[in-house]
């Protein structure tokens, strides 16, 4: 089978490109000489079967940077048939440098230039017969966004695949160890190749920074996007939410109670108030979940995220972070493992362990559907956008307090560089792939928890057999009776604290132990939450949920990226003490106003 590495810059449509060419079979594996996974795909191209592989977005192949590595250690251990050079067709005289490392390899390369379209507005011309010739590659000119020039530069790299050779692996390696000479050919070739105009403008994109970079009005501008993204999800998902659990509903008053009617009640039970009430309940929604990542796909590929991160920069740098952390927390919002994985961009160890040690204050899609639920439970449909929205801006202030608090143990000065890419609106093909991506990613991880999680759950509820099912007597009744001194301080009782448990493992699983251990779903768990909770126990619950000990795939992950036990501990240790002190405090506080 031939081997395709796909390699660039970052923030050069490299992975649009990749979901381009893979539609959606790519999957993860891991690779000889590196310690990571990457994204890969089979592909037919030029009669044969081939592997692409998506290399992580690095700036210079002879960097030391993890990503760096990643792309060099990959180059070094496995055999390579071509190599897809992706670069920024309107930063040429920024990335070409990268094109000529790659050249001195000795590797079969096809260069795509990308977002040609927008040089092409932009009064750049490209004479690739000059630049093909002066860099010894052929060079398609594309548009991986909008498809233009695809079919062109997959044929050019069908020829190319077809004439390809491997080199010999002692004279890679032994290019990988210089880079002579690399800037100034850069400047010949762009001189003789390449006609810029003396001023780039995006005349739409000045507009719009003008007013989001504004340096009064753009953070609260940013604030109110997020509170109208988070309304647009509840008013446009309620509808969807309601369909689907009347299904669920129907299935199992219509369908399954009498097919299950003559079954032991244990069986019963287990079925249909375990296994099916608690998967039911997180299916409830999946919609909004959708939605969520629908809108925030848009949001991340118009470029707004990076005018997000310019804006708080100053105020990063002074909690020892930077705007990267930023970026970092608001990848979070979809899910603290990659968020976490992120952090390999900066240099810096202790600037990236201290936004390692704020990352899991983010709050994830898991955690969304818990305070969705309880939100919709407790609040109006007016209240709950904000009472979401105060949770989300209460991530913030925990994230503030941590770095604040942890600066001085993670001084670092690595300097900060950003690039503003101008505005762009994804495809509906581009939403559509990166939502699913995500949405099935969510999906996976919620069923290899949820299920197990929710058997265990009904079997604390209801044994020992000889005892009230979700009685004090149950073995889930004397868990929360140890709990309770811990607790009761913050009006979390029992029955909560064994959903709060099985968060430990995936905060997925919370909503459907609170279903299993009351045996309803639905609207009647609603209900019946509603009666028993007041809305000061029910935030205090939330913050609870919000700030306290991540999933483990996240520590698991942290382990990993930080390569420290005792910073793991540490993390863990002190996301419950700053859970139970949040919560303490709103609670106690609350009730001595009188609420």
């Amino acid at each position: 089978m031939k081997r395709i590495a796909l390699l660039g810059m970052p923030n050069t449509g490299k992975s649009t490109l990749f979901n381009r060419i893979s539609g959606a079979s790519a999957r993860v594996g891991n690779w000889p000489g590196i310690t990571v996974d990457l994204m890969s795909a089979k592909i037919l191209l030029g009669g044969h079967i081939a592997e692409l592989v998506d290399l992580p977005g690095i700036y210079d192949l002879h960097g030391f940077s993890d990503d760096e590595l990643v792309v060099r250690h990959f180059l070094e251990n496995n055999e390579i048939d071509l190599v897809i050079l992706v670069l920024n067709t309107s930063q040429l005289d920024r990335q070409l440098s990268l094109g000529l490392q790659v050249r001195n390899l000795g590797l079969p390369t096809v260069l795509m230039l990308n977002m040609a379209d927008e040089a092409k507005r932009s009064g750049i011309s490209i004479d690739r017969e000059s630049m093909s010739t002066q860099l010894g590659m052929p060079i398609a000119l594309v548009s991986a966004k909008y498809g233009d020039g695809f079919k062109e530069a997959l044929q050019i790299a069908a020829e190319t695949l077809n004439k390809s050779s491997h080199p010999a692996p002692e004279n890679l390696r032994a290019q990988l160890s210089s880079d002579d000479r690399i800037e100034h050919e850069m400047e010949l070739i762009m001189k003789a190749s390449v006609q810029m105009p003396l001023h780039l403008t995006d005349a739409l994109t000045a507009r719009i920074d003008r007013i989001v970079l504004h340096p009064w009005l753009g953070l609260p501008l940013f604030f109110a996007a997020l509170y109208l993204l988070f309304q647009f999800i509840f008013t446009a998902g309620k509808p969807l939410q309601d369909g689907i659990a009347w299904i669920l509903g129907y299935v199992r008053g219509g369908m399954l109670e009498p097919l299950l009617a003559s079954a032991p009640p244990w069986l019963h039970g287990l079925l249909l108030d375990g296994i099916y009430n608690g998967v039911g309940t997180v299916a409830a929604f999946v919609p909004l979940i959708v939605l969520f990542f629908l809108v925030m796909t848009m949001v991340e590929d118009s470029g707004y995220l990076s005018r997000a991160a310019f804006l708080t920069d100053a105020l990063m740098a002074k909690m020892g972070l930077d705007g990267r952390g930023f970026v970092m927390l608001l990848m979070g919002f979809g899910c603290n493992v990659p968020a976490l994985m992120g952090t390999r961009v900066m240099r810096s160890r202790p600037l990236r362990l201290l936004t390692m040690l704020v990352i899991p204050f983010s709050l994830c899609s898991a955690r969304l559907q818990v305070f969705v639920f309880m939100a919709a439970a407790l609040f109006t449909p007016h209240q709950a956008p904000l009472v979401l929205f105060a949770l989300y801006l209460m991530s913030f202030v925990a994230t503030f307090i941590t770095a604040l608090l942890f600066k001085g143990q993670f001084r670092s000065n690595e300097p900060f560089l950003l690039e503003l890419p101008p505005y762009r609106f994804p495809t509906p093909r581009q939403i559509a792939l990166r939502g699913w991506h995500e949405v099935s990613h969510f999906l996976r991880r919620a069923t290899k928890f949820i299920v197990a999680g929710v058997v265990l759950v009904w079997a604390l509820t209801n044994f020992p057999s000889d005892v009230p099912p979700a009685s004090p007597y149950t073995f889930a009744g004397m868990i929360g009776d140890a709990l309770a001194p811990v607790l009761t301080p913050i009006g979390i009782d029992g029955k909560l604290a064994i959903a709060l448990i099985f968060g430990f493992v995936a905060k997925e699983i919370v909503i459907g132990s609170l279903a299993v251990i009351y045996g309803l779903s639905g609207d009647p768990l609603m209900q019946l939450m509603a009666q028993k909770l007041d809305w000061v126990q029910g935030m205090s619950f939330m913050l609870f949920t919000l700030i306290y000990t991540p999933c483990l795939s996240t520590i698991a992950t942290m382990r990993s990226e930080s390569r420290s036990n005792a910073f793991m501990w540490f993390s863990i240790a002190w996301s419950l003490l700053l859970a139970w002190a949040a919560s303490f405090v709103f609670y106690q506080g609350a009730r001595a106003l009188g609420f």
